[in-house]
């Protein structure tokens, strides 16, 4: 259907809404029938929204795994906003980002990121407007056709710095449909909150309109970054401790051990000692249940370049003071396997002038990586040597 051709229709029906209100005002005595619930009945849908639902799903099935990267990606949210019924198989055929690795809709940046490879995305900070754009790629393109994921701008006050976090790089107020969260700095620039706008954070089964501006917006604290202070002015790199209050611990404790005695504890008949009280009598649930903290992954110094030293693999070429990498700070009772202790959740590094990578995975989203990031923006002369 064209648009000339509901503009028409849409005429059509203000017409002769406008006649039946003349006739009813001319002889006040006159009772005019409801004609508004026929009239609504006879607006034709869109054709498309009548194709059978299998024909359907393999249109969209087919569109979601052609169309795997942005801005063809596009592709897939135009599916979504055809209509309710195109919307809710299109929800049904796309993947979360921790199972599927993709970001597609707005509500996939508040939903972890996969376990197994990072999503990959690079910012790039404008002194002058003193604002910091995330986009999703390895680096910036030829074309600067690049995906903008969110955007923050700096506003200094007397006490405190903001961060405001938005979907947009115009629009900034926290009033706007585009507003995500916040990030906010102490007197001394050492200590963050992070400040999720309740509206746009998301479920595993969370639907695109559960993160419409529309709904009430309640801010929740959903972590904390602390920068140790330096008293002493000695050389190295920054340390930092972030306490995500949103996340616990279990999500990064993937022991086999812990999973078997979990079941068999669920398994053993009532009144018998599971298998997990006998044989792990030092781990509480209550510990597992605590927020996951993460911490600096500890540099190496080199001889030779007479620097501190990381391995980015390739995503950070400059160095820079900024630069670090996020391993979860696990409780040695727990006996966690190696591999947890040296799994990087969140790096972050420089590779030209105002341009730097940033690397997230499970069980980090990709608002959080963000606002861990650009925490490192903020100057912090207590912190350095």
């Amino acid at each position: 259907m064209s648009f000339k051709s509901i503009l028409r229709d849409l005429k059509e029906v203000r017409d002769g809404l406008g006649g039946i209100s003349k006739r009813t005002w001319s002889k006040s005595s006159h009772i005019a029938p409801d004609h508004t619930v026929t009239l609504s009945e006879n607006i034709p849908q869109s054709p498309w929204a009548s194709l059978p639902p299998e024909l359907l799903h393999e249109i969209i099935r087919r569109v979601e795994e052609s169309e795997t990267a942005w801005p063809s990606r596009a592709a897939v949210v135009s599916c979504a906003s055809v209509c309710k019924s195109w919307r809710g198989i299109t929800m049904e055929i796309v993947r979360i980002p921790e199972q599927s690795g993709k970001l597609t809709f707005p509500i996939s940046l508040k939903q972890p990121g996969p376990r197994d490879l990072p999503i990959q995305c690079f910012i790039k900070r404008n002194r002058a407007t003193a604002t910091y754009i995330l986009y999703y790629g390895l680096m910036p393109s030829e074309t600067e056709n690049d995906k903008l994921l969110l955007a923050a701008r700096r506003v200094r006050r007397a006490t405190c710095t903001d961060f405001v976090i938005s979907l947009s790089a115009k629009n900034f107020s926290r009033r706007s449909s585009t507003y995500v969260g916040k990030l906010r700095s102490g007197f001394l620039g050492t200590k963050f909150t992070i400040c999720d706008n309740q509206t746009a954070s998301s479920t595993a089964q969370a639907q695109p309109k559960q993160a419409s501006p529309k709904l009430p917006a309640t801010s929740h604290t959903s972590g904390t970054i602390t920068y140790e202070l330096n008293v002493l002015r000695t050389r190295g790199p920054r340390r930092m401790h972030c306490v995500m209050d949103s996340i616990p611990l279990s999500s990064v404790i993937s022991e086999p051990s812990l999973v078997k005695e979990e079941v068999s504890s669920l398994t053993s008949p009532i009144g018998e000692t599971s298998s997990r009280d006998k044989e792990t009598p030092g781990i509480s649930p209550s510990l597992l249940d605590q927020p996951l903290v993460l911490k600096n992954k500890s540099p190496r110094w080199h001889e030779q370049l007479q620097c501190w030293c990381l391995n980015f693999k390739g995503r950070v070429t400059v160095a820079s003071v900024k630069n670090f990498q996020l391993v979860a700070d696990i409780d040695p009772s727990l006996d966690a396997l190696p591999e947890e202790h040296e799994r990087v959740i969140l790096q972050f590094g420089k590779i030209g002038k105002d341009i730097f990578t940033m690397d997230y995975r499970y069980p980090l989203s990709a608002f959080q990586a963000f606002a861990i990031c650009i925490s490192s923006f903020d100057t912090k002369p207590a912190c350095e040597g």
